[in-house]
């Protein structure tokens, strides 16, 4: 039903069939198939598809590895608000793939997502903070960071947290769970 609705142009139905080869859900796993449809619901402005063709252009799965293309993808999902575009830009940002490297744009896209609860920039901006990349040093801007990420459930935060905790005092500790306290009351959470 997916491939007669795809091929009618149905923007969802695109998708789906992308998502359906690229994980081989129903069908044999084929990321030249999953790229073709991808890019059909992709120009119709579906962020998810452009974010997984950014994927599929960046491990050069289906497609030519292109970092510029995964770039232009993941710009585009992300100028629309996706979370995890704007992770993935992020990352293209911090490391210089297909776009110069700049640790102001990859701490500006972090945040993005970072304010839409993704858990893994939440922790990456605890990285950033505790490494000073593009920012000073701040182990307590870092602790609030990685606590957030925690909480959000990311799987390798609390052990960052407890890193960076064991240079600190455990009133620079509390005020860091204060600080990401007062984050999530900013946010409605």
């Amino acid at each position: 039903m997916y491939s007669k609705a795809a091929r009618q142009g149905e923007v969802n139905a695109q998708r789906n069939l992308g998502l359906a080869y690229h994980f081989g859900r129903g069908v044999p796993q084929n990321f030249a198939e999953a790229a073709k449809w991808y890019v059909l619901a992709a120009r119709q402005g579906d962020v998810d598809a452009q974010n997984k063709l950014g994927v599929l252009f960046i491990g050069g799965q289906g497609v030519p590895q292109d970092d510029e293309q995964a770039f232009k993808w993941f710009r585009s999902a992300a100028d629309a608000g996706d979370a995890t575009a704007q992770f993935n830009l992020a990352g293209l940002y911090a490391r210089g793939r297909g776009v110069a490297r700049n640790d102001l744009q990859a701490l500006h896209w972090y945040r993005k997502a970072a304010d839409q609860g993704d858990s893994s920039a939440l922790n990456r901006l605890g990285i950033i903070h505790a490494d000073g990349r593009g920012v000073p040093k701040d182990k307590l801007a870092a602790y609030m960071w990685f606590s957030l990420a925690a909480r959000s459930g990311h799987d390798k935060a609390a052990e960052n947290r407890q890193r960076i905790a064991n240079g600190m005092s455990r009133e620079d500790q509390a005020a860091g769970e204060d600080m990401a306290s007062r984050w999530l009351a900013e946010r409605g959470r």
